[in-house]
């Protein structure tokens, strides 16, 4: 028979019970359970498709199941370029979300509006609601996206359960157009 020290922890308590903290406990089946929700507004979201395919084996991580309600998942995935049009409805989305959620930026579109520098497009989609991790690529491999992941569940991990999450506040004006500057204007 094995003693609990050759399985790795010292326990006072006998027989089959581990003891751990609640907010470990929950944090554990939170990160091992992100339910993500595609936004794809662009190139990325091809990508996004391919990260979910069987190859890049993204069941490993609990996300495989992609859900397509915001009332069922707690991961944005926001992958391409963000319009001031569309700005809105991505708020939205994202106020429909139950906490705890959690938002990935994929792209250069998504995180700095990439190399669409106008008047339309919205510079970084971190003005509109608050994103807890960055994608580099324009598109990023699907690689990265599992690499933001496996940040993303380790952020979640670390999260306190008591306490509310910290969210800035965000005000519903940044998402609205702006007049374009007079040499965008034709006369």
């Amino acid at each position: 028979m094995r003693t609990n020290t050759e399985i790795g922890y010292n326990s006072k308590v006998e027989g089959d019970v581990v003891v751990t903290r609640l907010d470990a406990a929950l944090n554990w089946f939170r990160k091992n359970s992100l339910w993500p929700m595609p936004m794809g507004l662009a190139c990325c979201a091809i990508e996004l498709m391919a990260a979910g395919a069987s190859r890049y084996d993204i069941a490993r991580f609990g996300s495989e199941v992609m859900r397509f309600s915001p009332r069922q998942s707690d991961v944005m995935i926001v992958a391409g370029t963000v319009t001031y049009k569309m700005a809105m409805a991505v708020r939205r989305i994202y106020e429909q979300m139950p906490e705890p959620k959690w938002v990935i930026a994929m792209g250069a579109c998504a995180s700095t509006g990439g190399m669409y520098r106008s008047y339309a497009v919205l510079q970084g989609v971190d003005n509109i609601i608050p994103v807890d991790v960055y994608v580099a690529g324009c598109p990023p491999r699907p690689e990265a996206l599992l690499d933001a992941l496996i940040r993303l569940q380790s952020k979640v991990a670390k999260e306190p359960i008591m306490h509310a999450r910290p969210h800035r506040e965000l005000v519903a004006e940044t998402a609205k157009p702006r007049t374009p500057k007079p040499e965008f204007i034709k006369t």
